[in-house]
């Protein structure tokens, strides 16, 4: 595997959380505007993280769906629908295998 291709997929695998965290301060951002027509400063605090967490969790809702219908994207990133880098699948599944070989061997 090439470094350009590694440091492509390597973004990639940080892009959801990314997306999330400035999808946050968007929300967050919107919120304390809002805020500023409440009176009392706990409505204002809780109008800021409401808006925070829904535009994050609506962000990695998106980025999760755009993830499962684009098996070009999956394929430049090496995810699965779920967003895991695939690497890590293939080493939960030879650690697996060598655990099972282990077992068998013992016995």
């Amino acid at each position: 595997m090439t470094i350009p291709r590694l440091l492509a997929r390597l973004v990639g695998w940080l892009l959801t959380p990314l997306v999330a965290w400035a999808a946050s301060f968007l929300g967050a951002w919107l919120g304390a505007e809002a805020a500023g027509r409440l009176k009392g400063s706990t409505g204002g605090l809780w109008a800021t993280v409401i808006g925070g967490a829904v535009f994050a969790i609506g962000a990695t809702v998106a980025w999760i769906w755009l993830l499962r219908r684009s098996p070009e994207l999956r394929e430049q990133l090496g995810v699965t629908e779920e967003g895991v880098p695939v690497v890590a699948v293939e080493l939960v599944e030879r650690a697996g295998e060598a655990l099972t070989e282990k077992t068998e061997d013992s016995a």
